[in-house]
């Protein structure tokens, strides 16, 4: 007789496991740490461990599976479990104007969202128009309105896809180049034109919270629409154009578009919740515009504005949905670098990093506020604002999350500015403007990955063609921003020199 043997369970592991991969990383970790740690920096030793931390962090964001924000909530708690910074710091940034406004802007483009214009929008864009260049423009033009309507440039891309798809339905086979071209342009516009709005993407807020938090003044809806939305215009609209010229031939372009109108929305008057939707909109960016004359603030304006379009009367969409569109994670990864960024300043080791970084401009004195002369200053200006715009447009090549890059690059272009003898909040605003360009890879930004479509689900790009639109776009991004940085934003009043 045989007796059956019954394998005795084995206790589940409390430890967590471990592959390849994981190793290597932490193993990457512990050496900067101790690199940092152990180097004869010559600096306070609250500078480098926040040093340390800011690191590792960077790391993680660049190589890491793990999310940007559980990196940065983790970054910040080491820095208050070792003194760096206090808790109050630590919590400041959830209660700032700037969370609250994000919140309200959020709410109210998932009641335009849920009301059913984008259809609308597309019959309108569409009317009547047989030229390609002329369709793209106006698309372009309606791409860069868009950044007042929804916050991020995620959730426009996901606003406008709609749209694209209608248009690429409606083209005949012999016009499908033109819904390919489309299917880069648009997400493309979509990234460049969001400096046109201060809630135009996630690293704005951020942007603005660091140059609070370093104690320069920071930008307000109106200023930074005065001079964002004139940039992002001849950038979208010039970026646009060389994107069309390469992925189509003259006669292509030359032949009149047919589009199949009964594909889009049918011409049915306005519904009441549509134009309730447009006036608590239109309304709430005019009051957005002008707060020197009223003296309200954006984010109270942006809250009753959520308010009343979830309201029972107004209709736009219940309160509790809207709520879930809100992205939490990016609210509290805004929240955590802004931390950091508190900690690198505090510390020292913001200034440190960025010396060590800047040092090779000639002629750099990082222990005045200007240079020896007024040619040398002026060439270390050029030279300064050049290094911060390339750093910045190629960022995205090592850190896919724009939040991020701001994140890393904006408390250091702060810290060495005045040295420079450039005016940091000119600085600021220029390396965020700089870190609109992510068009390298599909990865390389969520609209890009929104529109790719491996699968041929719809028309789409390549990452061949969208390699070769980022190769020609590239320098004329440069030169463009370039231009603005050095003449025509200080003509507008935003000045270059401190």
């Amino acid at each position: 007789m045989t007796t059956a043997t019954i394998p005795f369970p084995q206790a589940p592991s409390i430890l967590p496991s471990f592959n390849l991969r994981t190793t290597l990383l932490t193993l990457v970790a512990v050496v900067l740490v101790a690199a940092i740690l152990l180097a004869p920096l010559g600096l306070p030793a609250q500078a480098s461990i926040t040093l340390a931390v800011f690191a590792v962090a960077v790391w993680l964001w660049i190589v890491s599976p793990i999310p940007d924000t559980f990196v940065a909530l983790g970054a910040t708690c080491v820095l208050v479990i070792v003194g760096v910074i206090s808790v109050e710091d630590m919590f400041a940034p959830l209660g700032d104007d700037t969370t609250w406004l994000l919140i309200g802007a959020f709410i109210v483009s998932a009641a335009l969202s849920a009301s059913g214009l984008a259809p609308r929008i597309t019959a309108w864009l569409c009317a009547d128009i047989t030229s390609p260049r002329v369709l793209l423009h106006l698309i372009t033009l309606a791409l860069v309105v868009t950044a007042f309507m929804v916050p991020a440039t995620s959730g426009r891309a996901a606003l406008v896809l709609p749209i694209f798809l209608a248009i690429a339905a409606a083209l005949p086979k012999k016009h499908q180049w033109y819904a390919v071209a489309l299917s880069v342009i648009m997400p493309s516009v979509v990234l460049l034109s969001a400096v046109a709005s201060f809630i135009g993407a996630g690293a704005h807020l951020i942007t603005n919270q660091m140059l609070a938090e370093a104690g320069f003044s920071p930008f307000s809806f109106a200023s930074w629409m005065l001079y964002g939305l004139p940039y992002a215009l001849v950038a979208s609209h010039i970026s646009a154009e060389i994107m069309l010229l390469s992925m189509s031939t003259r006669e292509q372009r030359s032949t009149p578009l047919e589009l199949n109108q009964a594909e889009f929305a049918p011409h049915a008057p306005f519904s009441v919740k549509e134009i309730r939707c447009i006036a608590v909109l239109c309304t709430a960016v005019v009051l957005w515009c002008t707060e020197s004359l009223h003296g309200l603030p954006p984010a109270l304006v942006a809250i009753v504005a959520a308010l009343v379009i979830t309201s029972p009367q107004v209709g736009g969409v219940d309160l509790n949905k809207a709520i879930k569109k809100v992205p939490w994670s990016l609210l509290l990864f805004m929240a955590a670098t802004v931390a950091i960024a508190t900690a690198l300043q505090t510390s020292g080791a913001a200034q440190a990093l960025a010396e060590a970084l800047f040092s090779q401009i000639p002629n750099s004195d990082f222990g005045s506020d200007s240079g020896s002369g007024t040619s040398t200053q002026g060439r270390q200006v050029v030279l300064f604002v050049g290094m911060v715009v390339l750093l910045s447009t190629l960022a995205h090549l090592v850190i896919q999350s724009r939040s991020a890059r701001s994140a890393v690059l904006i408390p250091l272009v702060i810290a060495v500015a005045p040295a420079m003898g450039v005016n940091p909040v000119a600085a600021a605003f220029i390396s965020t403007a700089a870190a609109g360009f992510c068009h390298t890879l599909p990865s390389s930004a969520k609209p890009l990955a929104v529109f790719y479509s491996e699968d041929g689900e719809h028309p789409s790009f390549t990452p061949k063609q969208l390699l070769k639109v980022s190769l020609l776009i590239m320098p004329v991004h440069v030169l463009t921003l370039m231009g603005f940085a050095l003449w025509i934003w200080p003509a507008m009043g935003l000045s270059i020199h401190l």
